[in-house]
């Protein structure tokens, strides 16, 4: 396959399909968040768990709305009624506690007034029930959340409220960065005027942190086969998953292709008709344990691509969950030409005040600057030469 140029979709169909599970761990419900849930979750109990007051008001029974009422107990949040509602009875209730035994409704304390010591009156002319009725949010049993979510604060209090302590979660993939290149230094430095700042590696560590997964940032490697090869068989050594930016286009500093192989890394495939993006390698060693490796361009822009088309859903998925890229449909404003159209093409486009969509300025996969511009990716299927103003597209929002 060395050389050949794949469509972008039998790219990401060989990539998602080498994907293997990781195995599960229990963690405590407050240390879950951002987690993927490895089994469903049922709840132990009815939610709510017991006939539940809306409001503060009165609990009595609707035949009785035109009668004065002996109010024969409070009921505070936490306590338990102690009397059964009986003709022409009332108990004060607050918001959130036990609707007392023969009680049908609570009616507004906003709605009553004081005709004597523990005895009132509705004031209104109807009211609704509310109550809260036992189990109608949740039944004992019933399945609130389901294998290979994605646990965020609204499903920390459904565990919680379930008594879901210790969810099992599916093991984070650990993934090692590496970028490649003797014009490299690290961001603390000031480059001389023949290097530039490591932006792919932070910028990758952030994106695999986002991912759910665990970021190990190797730093740079030169661009000799001592140096790559050192800092390549310890990352495959301590992780799942490695990245590698840099270093895999067919220059004779290129070195990435070969020493994934020389460390008996299998290569899927090795350039992808899609821009930017085009020099991205992918592929999987199986002994002594299944590791992946991903050569991506050292451009930065063609890098966060890639990562978000290919290695983002990837790693999901080998948590167990189905990743679905956040799309919008919106108009062209302007019409979009290119002379190219041999391979997909990615450009980042902005939201405007009226609705539609335009490109921001864009001077290739080195502008980094212009994706912090860009509400979201527009992608020209190859072939496709002009957009013309007016169009609805598909915007992947970032």
């Amino acid at each position: 396959m060395q050389g050949r140029v794949i469509k972008f979709d039998d790219a990401f169909e060989v990539v998602m399909g080498s994907a293997c599970r990781l195995g599960t761990e229990r963690v405590g419900v407050e240390c879950a968040l951002n987690r993927v849930l490895a089994e469903d979750v049922a709840s132990d109990i009815c939610l709510p768990p017991f006939n539940k007051s809306a409001m503060d008001g009165f609990a009595c029974r609707r035949a009785d709305l035109a009668n004065e009422l002996t109010v024969v107990e409070t009921i505070p949040a936490g306590y338990m009624p102690q009397k059964t509602i009986g003709q022409s009875e009332c108990a004060k209730i607050m918001t959130g506690s036990v609707v007392p035994e023969g009680a049908d409704c609570v009616i507004m304390v906003e709605y009553t007034e004081s005709v004597a010591e523990n005895k009132i009156r509705f004031t209104g002319k109807d009211t609704a029930d509310n109550i809260c009725l036992k189990g109608e949010d949740t039944k004992k049993g019933d399945i609130v959340l389901r294998a290979g979510r994605i646990i965020k604060a609204q499903h920390i209090a459904v565990l919680a409220s379930c008594g879901c302590v210790k969810p099992l979660v599916s093991l984070q993939p650990r993934v090692g960065i590496i970028a490649t290149g003797d014009e490299l230094v690290e961001p603390g430095r000031k480059p001389a005027a023949f290097q530039i700042r490591n932006s792919n590696g932070p910028q990758l560590a952030a994106q695999v942190t986002g991912a759910g997964a665990i970021a190990t940032n190797y730093g740079i490697a030169a661009d000799t086969e001592e140096a790559l090869n050192s800092v390549v068989e310890s990352a495959i050594a301590e992780n799942d998953v490695v990245i590698l930016s840099g270093g895999v286009s067919v220059g004779d500093y290129d070195l990435v292709r070969g020493i994934l192989e020389k460390n008996s890394v299998e290569l899927l495939f090795e350039r992808v008709a899609v821009k930017p993006g085009r020099p991205t390698v992918f592929g999987v060693l199986n002994e002594p344990a299944r590791r992946y490796c991903f050569g991506l361009p050292g451009n930065p822009v063609s890098t966060f691509i890639m990562f978000e088309l290919l290695v983002k859903p990837f790693l999901f998925k080998m948590m167990g969950h189905n990743f679905k890229l956040a799309f919008t449909y919106r108009q062209l404003e302007k019409t979009i030409k290119r002379r190219k159209t041999e391979r997909d093409s990615w450009l980042p486009v902005v939201f405007t005040g009226n609705g539609k969509i335009k490109s921001v300025e864009y001077h290739g996969s080195a502008h980094i600057n212009a994706l912090c511009e860009a509400d979201g990716l527009l992608c020209i299927p190859a072939g496709v030469a002009e957009i013309k103003e007016g169009t609805t597209v598909v915007v992947r929002q970032i």
